[in-house]
């Protein structure tokens, strides 16, 4: 329930005031204690790649362009750039609050009162003109302006603007957010593409290997060197690389599918050139100190955002405790014949009017709005801890991963070399009747698994380099 006030002696406004003050809840004080270590464990210096533009950072031109049409045609971007318009207008529609609002009015109707009235008794004997008495039924015309206009003692109005346009702010830190995670998503589908097409082409030639060891151990089973079992054999691991050939071509297709929907277009063919997996070499990462996630991350900047929002929030709920002022007033003209309308100053028309409202019984309502906005507050502020320790766990996370990554990548590739001598090692013993079938096979299939298992570690290097840098609050710049 709301008093309202109007010839408001100042003695009892003053007491108003001091009551509305007085009752008024405190706010929750939330400040952020949480704490980021001085350094990460791998760190050496302050220099941050995330600092770098993504045009810098990526090097293979064919995904610099795939980057590009995905800044223009994401759906997701697009989405995101039709939130940011919504809170910008939510921005004009506080503003708009804190001025009068001056509307333009008119009226026409009819009006006829009891006879048996106050007002009816009156008009029987009263003129409306001289020597004609007010009739019956009485028009009525009017035109004019009308304002009203709450003045914004205790802020409440400000801080709505001033949430408004910080979660404006925030809605740009958002779409930032969103431009990080999808340069990395399409850079990560671009190296997992490039290097199916590069097991695509360790199988191809595995197959072509395998096709003509097929032959040779036919024409030795003719020649009585060896059974119908070790043709079979062979036929079975032919068999066995075909068949992962098309599961490859499978893999593909759906992560050129993935691309494009990413782009924003229909299935078509990537762009891209195998080659540059092979020749490209990860790029270095310098991950700086961890307080630079906090100006770097997009969504650490939003969660910032959001609980500042939040505390505007609650400084508007806790105003509704306070007494308002709210003016409100008319200017035009008004007369029962349109004869008259216009006629200055006998059918003009004003008024001033200053309403006090203050909040004295029933208060739940506002009460629990207000509680509401400092549950939010802690939300948000909770919401912005569990952001910051995200962001540096995903950091320290990828900064181990890439350091091991390397090693695996090294030991690996000792791997292939071995096993690839191996091949030859065996072809020639089993030429010689030194070695048996099974050993040449399985030389065979532990060299092709080695050389795809180093493409898949080679692109997990670019992976993890690429999501190091998202990490860090790289690729929205």
């Amino acid at each position: 329930m709301r008093l309202i006030i109007r010839n408001i002696p100042l003695g009892f406004l003053l007491i108003c005031i001091t009551y509305a003050s007085c009752t008024a809840p405190k706010a929750v004080q939330t400040t952020n204690t949480q704490a980021l270590p001085q350094s990460y464990s791998a760190a050496t210096d302050t220099t941050n790649s995330a600092q770098l533009k993504w045009r810098e950072f990526f090097a293979d031109k064919n995904l610099v362009a795939l980057i590009d049409t995905a800044l223009k045609n994401n759906l997701d971007v697009l989405t995101t750039l039709q939130e940011i318009e919504v809170a910008k207008n939510n921005v004009r529609l506080k503003s708009g609050k804190l001025f009068p609002t001056i509307t333009g009015a008119g009226s026409a109707g009819i009006t006829k009162v009891g006879h048996y009235t106050s007002q009816g008794a009156g008009d029987a004997s009263a003129d409306i003109t001289p020597g004609q008495l007010v009739p019956e039924h009485l028009n009525d015309y009017m035109v004019g302006f009308q304002s009203s206009w709450e003045a914004d003692i205790w802020g409440k109005l400000h801080n709505a603007k001033k949430a408004a346009a910080t979660r404006y702010l925030g809605s740009i830190e958002g779409k930032n957010f969103v431009i990080t995670n999808l340069i990395a998503e399409i850079a990560n589908t671009y190296y997992e593409l490039l290097a199916l097409d590069n097991q695509l082409a360790i199988i191809r030639e595995t197959i072509q290997l395998q096709k003509n060891g097929l032959e040779i151990v036919k024409a030795q089973k003719d020649a009585a060197v060896v059974t119908e079992l070790a043709v079979k054999q062979f036929e079975a691991q032919l068999y066995n690389s075909q068949g992962l050939e098309f599961e490859l071509l499978q893999n593909i297709a759906e992560n050129e599918n993935n691309i494009n929907t990413l782009l924003g277009r229909f299935p078509q063919k990537i762009a891209r050139d195998k080659e540059t997996f092979t020749a490209q070499i990860p790029s270095s990462i310098k991950i700086g100190i961890p307080s630079q996630i906090l100006k770097n991350r997009p969504d650490i900047k939003q969660a910032e955002l959001e609980l500042f929002a939040t505390k505007c929030d609650v400084k508007a709920a806790q105003a509704e405790f306070y007494p308002s002022l709210n003016v409100s007033g008319s200017l035009g003209y008004q007369a029962f014949k349109t004869a008259y309308l216009f006629t200055t100053p006998q059918s003009m028309l004003y008024s001033l009017v200053g309403d006090l409202t203050v909040p004295l019984i029933n208060r739940s309502a506002i009460k629990a709005e207000f509680k509401n906005a400092n549950a939010y507050q802690l939300e948000a502020l909770y919401n912005y801890q569990k952001t910051i320790l995200n962001g540096y766990v995903e950091v320290s996370n990828e900064m181990s991963n890439i350091n091991h990554l390397e090693q695996s990548y090294s030991l690996k590739a000792k791997e292939v070399e071995a096993l690839t001598k191996s091949i030859e090692i065996s072809n020639d013993l089993f030429k010689s009747a030194r070695a048996t079938y099974l050993e040449v096979l399985m030389a065979q299939r532990d060299a092709l698994s080695s050389r795809l298992e180093l493409i898949e570690a080679k692109k997990n290097q670019f992976n993890a380099v690429t999501n190091i840098y998202k990490a860090l609050g790289g690729g929205w710049k």
